[in-house]
C-alpha cells in the first residue's frame, strides 16, 4: 500500500511556488494525480506560528479530500497537534527513533538517508520509507548534499528490498525513469510541479508517465 502512495510524492512549502495562493497549486497537483504530499515549510519567508499551522491544516484538508497522505517535514510538534498522517525527518532534524516514539507506530515515518549506516538506522527505528538524493542537481534546497545519482538507490534497494525508497532532487518527467529502474518505489517532486505554470498539467504528465513505467516493469 505504502509503495503505491509513494509513486508521485509532491513536496512544497508556501515559498516554493510562484502562485499568489500556494493552496491553489496543491489542489491542482492533487487533481493531477500526486499520491502523497509533504509540507516542507522552510527557508526565507516561510510561515511560522499560527500562520504555519493554519496553512498546514488547509493543506491537510485538501489532501484528505483527495485521499492522499499528508506528511509534515521536521516539525513533529505540528504533526502531532494536527494529527498529520506522518512525519519526514532528515539527519539534521530530531532523531528518527525519538520521532517514532512520539508519533506512534501507526503513523508514517520517512527518513532521509545518504549512506548505508543511516539506511540501517532508519530500518531499525521502523521507518516506513527512506528518501535518497539529490539524484540530480537541484536548486530547491539550499542545504542539499552533493549529487548522488541512482547508484546508491540501486545498491540499497538490492540489499534492503523490504523498505521503500523515494528518489529526490532535480527530478523531471524527462529523467525520472532511471530512478524507478534503480529500484525506487517513487519520486519526490518539488519545483517541477510547484514552479510549473500549470501545476495540474505537470502533475498529470508525471502520473501518466509513471503509470506507464510501473506497468511496463
Amino acid at each position: 500500500m505504502i509503495e503505491k502512495q509513494l509513486q508521485l510524492y509532491f513536496i512544497m512549502g508556501s515559498v516554493n511556488t510562484r502562485a499568489s495562493n500556494p493552496l491553489d497549486v496543491l489542489e491542482s497537483a492533487l487533481r493531477g494525480g500526486v499520491t502523497c504530499f509533504q509540507l516542507r515549510e522552510k527557508g526565507p519567508g516561510a510561515l511560522v506560528g499560527d500562520e504555519k499551522r493554519a496553512f498546514a491544516e488547509a493543506c491537510q484538508t485538501l489532501c484528505h479530500h483527495h485521499n492522499v497522505p499528508f506528511i509534515v517535514n521536521d516539525d513533529v510538534d505540528l504533526a502531532i497537534a494536527i494529527n498529520a498522517d506522518g512525519v519526514h525527518v532528515g539527519q539534521d532534524d530530531e532523531m528518527a527513533a525519538a520521532v517514532r516514539e512520539r508519533i506512534g507506530k501507526d503513523k508514517i515515518l520517512g527518513v532521509s538517508v545518504h549512506n548505508e549506516s543511516e539506511m540501517l538506522a532508519a530500518i531499525e527505528v521502523g521507518a516506513n520509507y527512506v528518501g535518497m538524493g539529490p539524484v540530480y542537481a537541484t536548486a530547491s534546497k539550499a542545504d542539499a548534499k552533493p549529487v548522488s545519482g541512482t547508484a546508491f538507490i540501486q545498491k540499497m534497494s538490492s540489499l534492503y528490498p523490504t523498505i521503500p525508497i523515494v528518489g529526490i532532487g532535480g527530478i523531471t518527467v524527462a529523467n525520472f525513469e532511471p530512478v524507478l529502474e534503480a529500484g525506487a518505489s517513487g519520486v519526490s517532486i518539488i519545483s517541477a510541479i510547484a514552479s510549473a505554470i500549470y501545476p495540474y498539467t505537470a502533475a498529470r504528465r508525471f502520473k501518466i508517465a509513471i503509470s506507464k513505467e510501473v506497468f511496463s516493469s
